[in-house]
């Protein structure tokens, strides 16, 4: 599995609240034998009726505590319930809040004797994006600090805003349409695709719509939807000429042409970067005959959007569940700068050589990056006359 199949979701028109466009998907069937709800999580991030830790224990003597608005229950028992929890607390807690990377397993929950996996929306598909070479520098270059090879990347952030903070995605939410068979939403900001949200059921879909306006969303997103224009609204136009419209069956007839033509259009057009990204998946937790992946892109510098994100698939690799996170130009330059890193061992020579740079500009690019606090000012000297004999 390489790229995101959306298969059995079709796209119904667009709706417009301003600069926020939102692009229903639908299904004729429903996925059998998933049902995804939400939970509320108290002041420590344990749930509201008693169950999971307040903290993650990672073993070292540090925890990892996370604050987010409202965590997904998957539930493959068949039980076929439908249950929602709304509104979150967050008070004083015993833990230190520290940037440390938690097993899969930690991060996505299933407790005993059940048939339920508890995980925090986006937690798994952040913490692989944090967690990229997470180690740092395998080999102690002269060029890099002992504190490299000692601490890696830690400590290691990166910025989002949440849904209510993105002009105009509350309103929207709030006097959209939720069509007939809707299990999912792509959500455009100033037509730039900012997030990709997929359940398994319609059911599922109506209870986690307001869910949107609580999940995380980059930088590049808030500044679109903040400064960009309003855009123009979905529009069809039937023709009454020869041969057209004579009764109600063609009216209809002609409706659904202009509908495909739509989909062809969002899925060739705006949506295109999205479908046809070939991601690297890797499997966090097996579900009965579904399994939930976190993804990430390959860090391209030519232009196209890159989102990571998390999705549960059925044995067939159809999408029951997507959630996707669109990276800042910063992001996808970090990204890309640490793959590159990691690829040549982190030799600054040899990178610099791969990447067509003097050592000079691969240095500004890494402390640019918020790398440069890795870097050995001595060994960059003395490293720096040996490069230029050479």
């Amino acid at each position: 599995m390489t790229r995101i199949d959306l298969t059995g979701l079709d796209v119904r028109a667009a709706q417009v609240w301003g600069g926020i466009r939102l692009v229903p998907l639908v299904r004729e069937e429903p996925v059998a034998g998933l049902r995804l709800r939400r939970e509320v999580y108290d002041a420590l991030g344990a749930a509201v009726d008693g169950s999971g830790d307040d903290a993650v224990d990672v073993g070292d003597g540090t925890v990892h505590t996370s604050y987010v608005p409202h965590g997904f229950v998957a539930d493959w028992s068949g039980s076929g319930r439908e249950e929602a929890a709304y509104g979150t607390r967050l008070g004083d807690g015993p833990a230190a809040v520290v940037p440390v990377r938690a097993p899969h397993h930690r991060l996505a929950k299933r407790r005993r004797g059940e048939r339920r996996l508890r995980f925090l929306p986006l937690h798994l598909a952040l913490d692989g994006y944090l967690s990229l070479h997470f180690g740092g520098p395998t080999v102690l270059w002269e060029e890099w600090s002992r504190q490299a090879l000692r601490r890696g990347l830690s400590p290691r952030a990166e910025a989002a805003y949440a849904g209510v903070d993105v002009p105009g995605l509350a309103e929207a939410l709030r006097v959209f349409e939720v069509h007939p068979g809707q299990c999912g939403v792509l959500v455009y900001a100033a037509d730039a695709l900012a997030a990709a949200f997929v359940v398994p059921r319609p059911e599922d879909y109506r209870l986690l719509h307001a869910t949107l306006v609580e999940d995380l969303y980059g930088e590049l997103v808030h500044q679109y939807a903040h400064y960009g224009a309003p855009v123009p609204e979905f529009t069809a136009r039937i023709r009454d000429g020869a041969g057209g419209v004579r009764n109600l069956a063609d009216l209809r007839a002609a409706a659904r042409e202009q509908e495909r033509r739509w989909a062809v259009a969002h899925d060739g057009l705006m949506a295109r970067d999205l479908l046809e990204t070939p991601y690297a998946f890797e499997r966090a937790y097996r579900m009965g005959s579904f399994s939930l992946y976190r993804f990430l892109p390959p860090f391209l510098r030519d232009g196209r959007e890159q989102h990571i994100g998390e999705l549960i698939t059925d044995r067939k690799g159809r999408t029951a569940y997507l959630k996707t996170f669109r990276l800042s130009d910063a992001q996808v330059r970090r990204g890309y700068l640490l793959r590159r890193l990691a690829s040549c061992d982190w030799h600054l020579g040899r990178t610099a050589e791969a990447l067509g740079v003097s050592g000079e500009e691969l240095v500004r690019r890494i402390r640019s990056a918020g790398f440069g606090a890795l870097l050995d000012a001595h060994g960059l000297a003395r490293a720096a006359p040996a490069s230029r004999e050479g």
